[in-house]
């Protein structure tokens, strides 16, 4: 468990948080219509720092020790920590966009996953459909659960709850985090309740919270196995999904800053 101090912020430092979140929430945005069949992640990448320094930021992730991209990329069975590549996104694939931002002394954070595909028009529901539709409804049920007086385990097993009643398994050796003037702060927010929730952290007004929701298609193991340092995929080869958002904790409920 993390024993550092969980840092609460005040109303001015929240305002500057809302606007940071705000460029980035236009950032993933963009990089979303542009993830196209065709089109290599690494390019997506290099759009995405363009925008975020145009903004008037900074990339968050490339402030990470030994990590030289502006974003993570996450190509179907990747989980997370995905490197931009050359590889060419093809029609099918399912491709998790995970994008940070420093901005006025604070970071926010967040993550989407998208299938690629040629067209924008109406097609038959798949079951890809179904998987992505869930990790949305997890994140939206979590972010109603961070209220003043919860605890940081009402999150997780909001999550975890949506995930499994689908069938579908969350990944236990990843979590979500605290945000602010770094990038990882306490608490950790994990995809699953881990024990009591009156023993998780109380919800304070004045938190920052990147929660995220980490789930697979099939079993929830992941394999650390890789030659770049940081990709980790799905230990079974089934598809993975990320779905993040930046919020803040205020007396009157949470404020979804990205």
């Amino acid at each position: 468990m993390d024993t550092r101090k969980i840092t609460l912020k005040t109303d001015e430092e929240i305002k500057i948080m809302v606007e940071g979140g705000r460029k980035l929430r236009l950032v993933l945005r963009e990089i979303i219509k542009r993830a196209k069949p065709g089109i290599t992640t690494l390019e997506l990448d290099h759009y995405g720092e363009e925008l975020i320094r145009k903004a008037g930021g900074r990339p968050s992730f490339k402030m990470v020790p030994k990590y030289n991209w502006a974003t993570c990329m996450c190509v179907n069975k990747v989980v997370v920590h995905g490197i931009p590549n050359n590889y060419p996104l093809k029609e099918g694939n399912v491709l998790g966009i995970d994008v940070g931002m420093y901005y006025k002394k604070f970071h926010t954070d967040t993550a989407w996953t998208i299938e690629i595909s040629k067209s924008k028009y109406q097609k038959a529901k798949s079951m890809k459909d179904n998987f992505l539709e869930t990790g949305v409804k997890a994140l939206e049920g979590a972010i109603e659960t961070a209220r003043v007086g919860n605890h940081i385990g009402h999150i997780s097993r909001a999550i975890q709850e949506t995930i499994e009643k689908q069938g579908y398994s969350v990944v236990r050796t990843l979590v979500g985090h605290g945000i602010g003037k770094v990038l990882h702060e306490p608490p950790e927010i994990p995809c699953f309740l881990r024990g009591e929730i009156e023993k998780t952290p109380k919800i304070l007004s004045g938190m920052t919270l990147a929660i995220e929701v980490i789930y697979n298609q099939g079993k929830s193991e992941v394999s650390y196995e890789n030659d770049d340092g940081w990709t980790i995929v799905t230990a079974d080869g089934e598809l993975s999904g990320l779905f993040e958002r930046t919020i803040a904790v205020t007396k009157t409920g949470p404020i979804i800053l990205t």
